[in-house]
């Protein structure tokens, strides 16, 4: 079984610096053209990326570039899925992220069948396979807590601060299926101890999701008010009247997910403070209105920690899957300790995986860096006048590829697209699943059929599914994985996989 690169490096090649890291992502963001970013102290959205790391043990090198990036916040509802592949279903930043470095893998995989010039991949012992490069290896990087299990933190006594005074109260119950707290601890005021009418919901959805019912369904803050300036600080009050000292006393909470648990296991218990979440289990991104078929992105990281993040059609091609070798989080509410849960501890006992898989847990870092376009930096920013503070309505990915490297999307289609280019590739977003396979047939075309590897030999692969399911080692450490980790992952509904 593959090892992961950093646990077989000298020391001084193992150190990644996470202001570093944070640094490198935000300056690529900045770079990019002004189309699909927040507007400036009235929208936020959040980054991720993927950074290749190469390095050169003759001299001590370590080269460091971002091969993709992305931002985003939503997902959409299971009814607006296509079961032509042609709808982006979650572009939450780190999904966004992922799929871009696909298409890079892709690029590169081009490259190498083809007697090109691959910076990533070398020859593998297998018949049609590849692995990378002496001394290539990937890293995550995300602005944010990634929403699910990984934001469920403790908010301690000592971490928090004062909130500052509120003109009128948008608070409200956390468990209303939005993912009111997805980066949940940013919430200015108190909603976890403070029970308010439902009614107050309508005054903190977006104007995007009033737009849309069925294509946006993504979580929503209801951020109007000031928060401190370290949004990782945040202040517990209840109803209680004042203590001698004239001020509410604090009670243990925890930040909160809108994530919810999938059916067949534990629930949330909503019970007051630390006991409101279950912890450790499998959750659904919520979809205001109708529930989501995207799991949180802890899970999903978690996931590619045991699968790979190169995905089951690109396992074809690989000798070994592909693992991130760190994961670093930008300044944000952030646990050492419920990260380890979320994204390592929860598969670590998983065994028997076939040759070529293994359990892969990164390096866990925090950056000191914000991203600029954070939901708390632009309540800092904000001023009267501007309007709702809301999350931004478009996703953008960049990813270092030679053709179309720039996608901005929102509601799962390109961005700005009318309703008459509907069904038509121009308003299809180059990370859908339709086009990742088309990007992959071509890969496939590409390689000479003599070295085509065995499990892309059988002439009867038609469907996405087809070459899917015929990914049989891929096939096999995903059935080890969920039968010993994760039972509940909900399996993807067949028709809406079986397009050409």
């Amino acid at each position: 079984m593959p090892g992961c690169l950093h646990q077989h490096l000298p020391a001084r090649f193992n150190m990644i610096d996470a202001d570093e890291i944070a640094k490198l992502c935000y300056e690529r963001f900045n770079k990019l053209p002004r189309r699909g970013k927040p507007e400036p102290s009235r929208e936020w959205s959040l980054l991720a990326a993927v950074v290749k790391v190469t390095r050169c043990s003759e001299s001590d090198t370590v080269k460091k570039e971002v091969i993709s990036l992305g931002t985003g916040t939503k997902c959409i509802g299971r009814t607006s899925m296509s079961p032509k592949g042609e709808i982006l279903n979650d572009s939450h930043a780190e999904v966004i992220a992922r799929r871009g470095a696909i298409r890079y893998l892709i690029q590169e995989l081009h490259r190498a069948v083809s007697g090109g010039d691959s910076s990533v991949f070398s020859p593998a012992d297998q018949k049609g396979k590849w692995r990378l490069q002496t001394g290539v290896s990937f890293l995550f990087f995300t602005s944010h807590t990634p929403c699910g299990d990984a934001a469920i933190i403790p908010i301690i006594e000592s971490q928090c601060q004062p909130c500052p005074p509120v003109t009128s109260l948008k608070c409200h119950e956390g468990s209303d299926g939005r993912e009111g707290l997805k980066r949940e601890a940013e919430e200015p005021c108190e909603r976890k101890n403070i029970k308010v009418p439902r009614l107050e919901e309508e005054e903190t959805v977006t104007t995007d999701q009033d737009s849309s019912k069925t294509e946006d369904h993504s979580q929503s803050h209801g951020a109007e008010t000031p928060v401190s300036a370290d949004s990782a600080q945040l202040e517990i009050k209840t109803r209680a009247p004042p203590d001698s000292t004239g001020l509410h006393p604090q009670v243990p909470d925890i930040h909160r997910t809108g994530a919810k648990c999938v059916s067949g296991g534990p629930a949330d218990p909503l019970l007051p403070g630390v006991g409101y979440h279950s912890t450790g289990v499998l959750r659904l991104k919520p979809g205001r209105g109708e529930p989501t078929l995207s799991l949180s992105c802890s899970d999903k990281l978690a996931r590619w920690g045991v699968l790979g993040f190169q995905g089951a059609l690109l396992a074809h091609y690989l000798q070994e899957a592909l693992y991130f070798t760190t994961v670093v989080v930008g300044k944000c509410p952030y646990s050492q300790e419920v990260m380890q849960r979320a994204l390592v501890t929860r598969c670590s006992h998983v065994s028997d995986l076939p040759a070529g898989f293994s359990v892969c847990a990164p390096v866990l870092l925090q950056s000191s860096l914000e991203f600029p376009f954070s939901l708390a930096q632009t309540e800092l920013q904000h001023r009267a006048g501007q309007g709702r503070i809301s999350p931004c309505g478009a996703a953008i990915s960049w990813c270092n590829v030679t053709e179309q490297p720039l996608d901005v999307t929102a509601n799962g289609y390109k961005h700005g697209v009318t309703k008459k280019a509907l069904g038509t590739d121009k308003a299809r977003s180059l990370l859908c699943k339709l086009e990742i396979f088309h990007s992959f047939l071509s890969l496939v075309a590409a390689t000479d059929p003599s070295a085509l590897p065995d499990s892309l030999s059988r002439s009867e692969l038609q469907t996405y599914w087809d070459y899917k399911q015929a990914s049989q080692s891929y096939q096999q450490a995903r059935q080890q994985l969920h039968s010993q980790a994760f039972p509940l992952w909900p399996r993807s509904d067949r028709h809406l996989l079986l397009f050409q």
